[in-house]
């Protein structure tokens, strides 16, 4: 049996899409949800990434770390690796993180290359964002409200922003389909914008 060796790329991804907010704001769970809904998409879990570090690895955390700061970079770095290569594959890379400051943002920005990159800030608010935490398996102990104020202040401006508090997850998928542009076509397969 021989393997013939196929092209990797193709046409290009019409884009690429980048999902944040604070923890609790339903980043990875919108995420999937909307990659779920495109026909050729990848869901690049930035935390999975962080897991990949057997040992050494540093998580965020609430005080300055200089090297939980290094790793946040250096995971970010991984996850536009895996986009860019996925949307020169033609899928679209939804990536979910929490990016709350303007060097964070900036770095995304400047990385991603491929193809278009439509930010979307999930906002629902600091109290939804803790309630959800506490409802979820992924159960954190830190409150992280404080990410809350400084992602607003840092990133006005930047993106779209959706306060999801209210909403459900296929609200804001439909929402986030009709602001970036993407969506199916029926007859080609191909996700445009």
């Amino acid at each position: 049996m021989t393997l013939s060796v196929l092209p990797v790329d193709c046409e290009p991804a019409a884009g690429v899409v980048l999902v944040s907010g604070i923890p609790g704001s339903g980043k990875s769970t919108v995420a999937g949800a909307l990659a779920n809904r495109l026909r050729l998409a990848a869901h690049v879990e930035v935390d999975e990434l962080q897991t990949m570090i057997v040992s050494g690895g540093r998580w965020p955390s609430a005080t300055v770390d200089p090297e939980a700061d290094r790793q946040i970079l250096l995971r970010a770095r991984n996850a536009c690796l895996l986009a860019d290569s996925f949307a020169a594959a033609g899928f679209v890379p939804v990536l979910d993180d929490v990016v709350v400051r303007r060097s964070h943002f900036d770095f995304y920005r400047a990385s991603l290359t491929a193809a278009p990159l439509h930010v979307i800030f999930l906002a629902p608010g600091p109290a939804t964002a803790w309630r959800r935490n506490q409802a979820r398996d992924k159960v954190l102990a830190t409150h992280w409200s404080a990410l809350d104020e400084a992602m607003r202040q840092e990133l006005a401006g930047e993106g779209t922003w959706i306060d999801n508090a209210e909403m459900t997850v296929d609200e804001t998928v439909e929402l986030i389909l009709s602001v970036t542009g993407l969506t199916l076509t029926a007859e080609a397969g191909l996700v445009l914008p």
